[in-house]
């Protein structure tokens, strides 16, 4: 793969050794030319040339040859596998699964962990690069795809604000939906989809499959699962009159995350929180990939024959 300009490259350079066969044919059109030029100026008497046709077809004769070898010269780029450079993101789906249990009313952090996690995702979604497939999965005493991935940042941040609470925490389920979510996704887009889960959570599993062999099911299908466990030691909700506490359960957020190879964040605050979820879009990345642009070339290169064809047609009545 050799560049040749900022955003222009060559997959195949090796295959510009082929320009010899228009430098040949351009040799012996200039030999051929000379040697008829003495031809007919040793043999013919030019003024009865001009006054029997006066109109020569020299310089559309030319004209026909030179768009005959541009077209050939086309297809010869067109061989070489010409790429622009394009930028295309590392992970193309993300799938965020958000703990929606009511352990997230709790206050220490201000003014909830359930405001500061929805701010906190938004700000993810400002930061991840574009072309990024971001899908929403809300999990409590289930889980379920609230959105499908999707590169309208728009529509996932008005799933954000519309997630409400309800009981239980399915950490586990919310693994496996993620898995599901993003196999659909490589069935639709093919083998090379890829795709992340970032889980975010307050708490441990209440309900439902373990969370301990979905990770390991995550591991064997390649897929990492980044945790944010957000919350203090010391947070609390009030239940039936009852004040429940609500600490953070890190160890297991930790092992999903080490399991699968994705990165652990801890997070206690509102602003850490947005720390860590810009953190978490910024890293999704972008690399460079060639682009082929062979087809262009090579219907320009048929377009520029048939100009030469129709032009041999129609001042010489024959197809160079």
């Amino acid at each position: 793969m050799t560049p040749f300009a900022p955003d222009l490259m060559f997959l195949a350079p090796e295959r510009f050794a082929l320009l010899l066969v228009p430098i040949a044919f351009i040799a012996l059109y200039l030999a051929r030319q000379r040697r008829r030029r003495a031809y007919v100026v040793r043999y013919t008497d030019l003024d009865l040339i001009d006054s029997v046709a006066p109109r020569r077809p020299g310089l559309r004769r030319h004209l026909v040859a030179g768009v005959y070898v541009a077209a050939i010269v086309l297809l010869v780029v067109a061989a070489a596998r010409p790429a622009l450079a394009t930028e295309v993101p590392n992970e193309p789906t993300v799938v965020l699964a958000f703990d929606t249990s009511l352990s997230m009313e709790a206050t220490d952090v201000t003014p909830s962990r359930m405001v500061a996690a929805r701010e906190a995702a938004h700000r993810f979604m400002e930061v991840v690069p574009a072309g990024v497939s971001v899908g929403l999965v809300a999990f409590d005493q289930t889980a379920r795809v609230v959105i499908p991935p999707t590169t309208s940042k728009m529509v996932v941040d008005r799933a954000i604000d519309r997630l409400s609470l309800g009981q239980g925490t399915a950490i586990g389920e919310a693994i496996y939906t993620s898995l599901d979510l993003l196999e659909a996704e490589v069935s639709a887009e093919g083998e090379d989809a890829g795709g992340s889960i970032v889980l975010m959570s307050d708490g441990d599993t209440t309900i439902g499959r373990p969370e301990e062999p979905a990770a390991r099911e995550a591991q064997r299908r390649g897929v990492k699962v980044s945790t944010v466990a957000f919350g203090t030691d010391h947070g609390s909700v009030v239940v039936d009159f009852m004040t429940v506490p609500v600490p953070v359960d890190r160890e297991a957020l930790r092992n999903i995350a080490e399991t699968t190879g994705g990165k652990e964040f801890q997070a206690e605050s509102a602003e850490e929180i947005v720390s860590v979820f810009e953190d978490l879009g910024e890293g999704v990345g972008t690399r460079t990939e060639p682009r082929e642009i062979t087809d262009g070339l090579a219907i320009a290169a048929l377009v520029t024959a048939a100009v030469a064809a129709a032009g041999s047609l129609a001042w010489f009545a024959r197809i160079p």
